[in-house]
């Protein structure tokens, strides 16, 4: 009735009393915190807890034998569902790791950033064109296009998150948006560079032949450069992958604004760990797919050179 517990007997010296609780410390096995209106259990083991399946599941507390057994074999736990349905469901809606929660998150960062880059390539691609000073007709033009680009990359991408926060609300649209903004600067300026570092011969070719210019851009220049603009665009792709996860912790969606709200309540450092291991695996697939694309393209090039100097 006063609030705290009460001890009527000497303690052993792993139980300590506090004013509002008792805790008996088991060592690794755990501990029990007791007050006047509640007994809290906290049991430790190797790995994380409940990572599988929470306490409310059927499954939790078995061994994988037996979860397996039940599975293949076993009477059906939820009636009209089967046990690997069942199963599934559990891990998914885990109440304490929430495992579909942090993959949906996953999932929208990776969105994010492939939407953003191929958005902004698209759009840079017609403009490097115009940028370019050996194809576009008007040199005021390109300076102009040149300097926007300069523009759009200054902005760092986080400020543009945080701009198309205020604007959309937070989410992953406007995290998209944030790298579609500044991706049209650096690929813009990527694309532009690459076009007037290209061999002149091959346009020459064609125009003599009297094709029109839109022929010319076709045949003389985009088998040089299309493989040098997928290049660049999958690093780009690859480095967002990663951009995506820091301006989600300012609202833009993705898995980095779970991180965030993770981390800032500054309790379940288990969570945290396991989304940044998650992030850790994506930008490591990425990372790999990317260099293999790149080095097949490379050989690409490479071939492409050969070809046009032994033609000469």
């Amino acid at each position: 009735t006063s609030g705290k517990p009460a001890v009527s007997s000497p303690v052993p010296d792993w139980v300590t009393v506090h004013d509002d609780e008792i805790v008996a410390k088991m060592g690794f096995v755990g501990e029990v915190r007791v007050t006047v209106d509640r007994v809290k259990v906290r049991k430790r083991f190797l790995g994380w807890a409940n990572f599988v399946f929470d306490t409310r599941s059927p499954f939790f507390g078995k061994s994988a034998g037996e979860v397996i057994s039940l599975i293949v074999s076993g009477p059906e736990l939820k009636p009209g569902t089967s046990n690997l349905a069942l199963a599934g469901n559990n891990i998914w809606n885990n109440a304490q790791w929430q495992h579909g929660d942090v993959w949906t998150k996953l999932l929208q960062t990776i969105v994010m950033a492939f939407l953003g880059t191929l958005l902004g390539g698209i759009v840079a691609f017609p403009l490097a064109f115009l940028a370019a000073r050996n194809i576009t007709p008007s040199g005021l033009l390109s300076q102009i296009l040149k300097r926007f680009f300069d523009f759009m990359r200054s902005v760092d991408m986080l400020i543009w998150a945080l701009f198309f926060t205020r604007a959309f609300g937070p989410g992953p649209l406007a995290g998209s948006a944030a790298i579609f903004f500044t991706e049209i600067g650096t690929l813009g300026k990527v694309y532009s560079e690459s076009l007037e570092n290209i061999d002149d011969k091959p346009r020459e070719g064609i125009k003599s032949t009297g094709a029109n210019g839109l022929l010319v851009q076709r045949y003389g220049v985009m088998p040089e450069v299309i493989p040098i603009f997928v290049s660049q665009t999958l690093y780009q792709w690859e480095s967002n992958t990663r951009g995506a996860t820091i301006i989600g912790a300012v609202g833009a969606g993705g898995i980095g604004l779970k991180l965030w709200e993770a981390m800032r309540t500054n309790s379940n450092w288990a969570n945290v760990f396991y989304m940044v291991l998650l992030i850790l695996f994506v930008v490591f697939i990425f990372d790999n797919i990317s260099n293999f694309l790149r080095r097949r393209l490379s050989r690409t090039i490479h071939d492409y050179n050969r070809i046009q100097a032994e033609q000469r």
